[in-house]
């Protein structure tokens, strides 16, 4: 395991992130607290120390577990949560009982504060933009989290790019704590990020931690058995089409079809600095996924992969990065104009 600096702070993580909501039986579905501590033991052993939980993971279990797990060398491992989501048990007649407002963020952490039996979060993430808190109210409520000790850097989860920007905006200009990752679900399937959040991150020198890398399991190709299919609406044609595509080219070159998928967003360094979040119910699964550190795809595969992608970026990337448009804006000097192509 490598490690690398998250976003324009001076904070080392490893280049995998271990995603935890799997960490707890509670939503019917997940891995035990046995087979927890096996998952979160095999990431440690291979160097790694990046923690990824929420407040309503698991009702709050996976926050407890990871609490638990850490406490032997607490101060080696970088955990990050999240606020905004209310837990499924939480009082549904209290209104501040979610959303991203100063009163359910300080009533948040300081619940997570005690699940995780740790007196600061290394990251707290805004989970999700809620369109009603005022952006300045964030940004006030998540640096005096900071100042206070209990929050030592602060990122964005599932939200739009000029939110984000602005937010860099804001801490720029009011020696705020800056947002320094967000994180977003990416795969071959579903690659939405590249249009605006992918180069604001860059401009902005941010970090993605990125979800979502099998599309709901679909890239291992184990939906490809029809009746699979029926009970998967999601498993769409054209993720089918894509699954097909990886598997394939997993058989030919000896790797799971997991890890060729989790390498294609790993090896998209260009277009973001990325930390892939391994998400796993079992030992096997994740031991799979740690096999990605061994190997990476070549030129060629990647360019076979993309090869049956129809994403297009759309406008207005598409417009201006077009050779004509590049021409009548730099004429012949437009070839070597390429910090954002």
């Amino acid at each position: 395991m490598r490690y690398k600096l998250l976003g324009r702070s001076g904070l080392r993580v490893s280049e995998l992130c271990l995603g935890t909501m799997t960490f707890g039986e509670d939503w019917g579905w997940g891995a035990s607290q046995e087979e927890s501590q096996r998952l979160f033991d095999a990431f440690a052993d291979a160097g790694g120390n990046f923690i990824d939980t929420a407040c309503n993971y698991t009702e709050g279990t996976s926050e407890k577990l990871v609490g638990e797990f850490v406490a032997s060398d607490r101060d080696y491992f970088v955990i990050a949560t999240k606020y905004t989501l209310r837990p499924r048990h939480a009082n549904k007649m209290d209104p501040n009982f979610g959303g991203n407002n100063r009163k359910n963020l300080m009533r948040s952490v300081d619940a997570s504060l005690k699940r995780l039996n740790t007196d600061h979060i290394d990251l707290l993430y805004l989970h999700m933009w809620d369109y009603t808190t005022g952006l300045s109210e964030v940004m006030r409520g998540l640096d005096d989290l900071v100042r206070a000790g209990k929050v030592l850097y602060v990122g964005f989860s599932d939200t739009p790019a000029y939110v984000v920007a602005k937010a860099n905006m804001l801490a720029d200009f009011h020696a705020l704590s800056p947002i320094v990752a967000i994180q977003v679900p990416y795969n071959l399937v579903r690659r939405d990020p590249e249009r605006e959040l992918f180069p604001m991150a860059k401009e902005e020198d941010i970090s993605v931690t990125v979800w979502g890398m099998l599309g709901g399991g679909i890239l291992t190709g184990k939906y490809r058995d029809a009746d699979a299919q029926k009970r998967y609406e999601k498993a769409s044609e054209r993720g089918m089409a894509f699954a097909d595509k990886v598997v394939d080219l997993a058989q030919e070159i000896g790797h799971s079809p997991s890890q060729v998928a989790i390498n294609w967003v790993r090896q998209q360094q260009s277009k973001a600095q990325i930390i892939p979040i391994l998400g796993a119910r079992n030992l096997d699964q994740l031991n799979d996924n740690l096999g990605v550190l061994d190997f990476e795809l070549s030129t060629k595969q990647l360019t076979l992969i993309e090869e049956f992608s129809d994403f297009e970026l759309g406008f207005p990337w598409s417009f201006l990065h077009d050779e004509e448009v590049l021409e009548l804006i730099h004429g012949d000097t437009h070839q070597i104009l390429d910090r954002h192509r």
